[in-house]
């Protein structure tokens, strides 16, 4: 760990739910004014802060005088706006008190799907960075549905981090980090201090929900570093009560867990690609188009056997083997009913079937990223 992040620039740090609501004892004010004079420190030395921040609905609950997390949908968006004022008028004062300025981001899963919208948000949180304001992000509950969710913010906090190609993800929770076992129902357990993201056994040992106030576990944490590690980034999963956890993580001390990446990053439109967390259909393949795939080529007609969904023409696709796994995702040359009917076909037929053709491949291997 030590050369790791302590040689780390840029950095996305993710702070729980329950760090924020101080497990239910109301907003963390201390902590947070805390958390902030560590990252202004970081600034300080030349290094590069994004924060992700849970809590808003948790924030909003305190504001309302609620002790239950609405069920109601309507209500709990109508919380979550009152607490995203709440977090942003705290964090504003905590990093001001140091000079240094904050700007709310407010994404959902749609602003990071569609092409120019993502693009649009990494320019933004660069020229943010340039500046030396610290980007305070977080999920735009208040308009969310669950087609466009990301379903919590350990997802969210891989995903800047992919964008902005930081060098760690650093994921602040109310526990010390993974353990081989859930510590609560088995006392031997021990602690990962290292380990390979996207390791099959770290799910395993991940699994349980997270608490009341929050959506995520530490099953979400693993995946997150998995999606993290396709560009290359390393995540950290600590303890936010750790006394300076911020700065002695960045000096190279080894708390918590860390994840490493193993892999080379990913060009940025296969980032893209790969961070679709809902994809607009399914074509499924055979066996000779997933060889085919593996073997660095483009997805050709006659190698696909059914499609589902509708989409258009470019629209981002999941690509499923025999097996029901999704392989590859990419972006398509022919819309759904089209992709349909020149299905088992070769690409010498395509315009025979459709009347044109645009291309001979449905996806070109330069629009498609494997995932296994």
């Amino acid at each position: 760990m030590t050369s790791l992040l302590k040689n780390a620039q840029r950095l996305v740090i993710k702070v729980g739910s329950a760090l924020i609501a101080g497990n239910g004892r109301g907003v963390a004010l201390d902590a947070i004014h805390d958390w902030a004079r560590q990252i202004v420190g970081l600034q300080k030395a030349g290094r590069q802060i994004l924060l992700v921040s849970s809590g808003a609905v948790a924030c909003g609950m305190q504001r309302l005088g609620w002790e239950k997390r609405p069920r109601e949908l309507r209500e709990l968006q109508a919380c979550a706006a009152v607490g995203q004022m709440g977090l942003a008028q705290i964090y504003r004062e905590a990093f001001f008190a140091h000079g240094v300025h904050t700007a709310q981001i407010l994404l959902t899963h749609a602003d990071l799907a569609d092409r120019t919208r993502y693009l649009n948000a990494r320019s933004t949180l660069a020229a943010l960075l340039e500046l030396g304001a610290v980007p305070v992000i977080n999920e735009n509950d208040t308009v969310v549905t669950d087609e466009i969710r990301f379903g919590d913010n350990d997802t969210l906090g891989a995903l800047v981090a992919n964008a902005v190609e930081a060098d760690a993800l650093v994921i602040l929770t109310d526990q010390p980090g993974l353990y081989t076992a859930d510590p609560r129902k088995h006392p031997e357990a021990t602690l990962v201090t290292e380990a390979v993201a996207g390791s099959p056994e770290l799910e395993a040992m991940a699994g349980g929900a997270g608490t009341a106030m929050g959506t995520g576990g530490m099953l979400t944490k693993v995946l997150a570093a998995r999606r993290a590690a396709r560009s290359g980034a390393a995540t950290v999963i600590a303890s936010g009560r750790e006394p300076e956890v911020i700065a002695r993580l960045a000096a190279g001390e080894s708390i918590g867990t860390l994840l490493v990446s193993r892999t080379a990053p990913l060009a940025a439109k296969k980032q893209w690609l790969a961070d679709h967390l809902q994809t607009a259909g399914q074509i499924y393949l055979d066996a000779g188009a997933c060889k085919a795939l593996r073997a660095g080529g483009s997805l050709l007609p006659v190698g696909a056997i059914a499609v589902t969904g509708e989409f258009g023409r470019g629209a981002a696709v999941g690509c499923v083997a025999p097996d029901g796994r999704e392989i590859a995702r990419g972006l398509v040359n022919y819309g759904a009913s089209e992709s349909r009917r020149i299905l088992r076909h070769t690409s010498g037929e395509i315009e025979g079937l459709l009347g044109y053709i645009q291309e001979p491949e449905l996806i070109h291997r330069n629009n498609l990223i494997l995932l296994d």
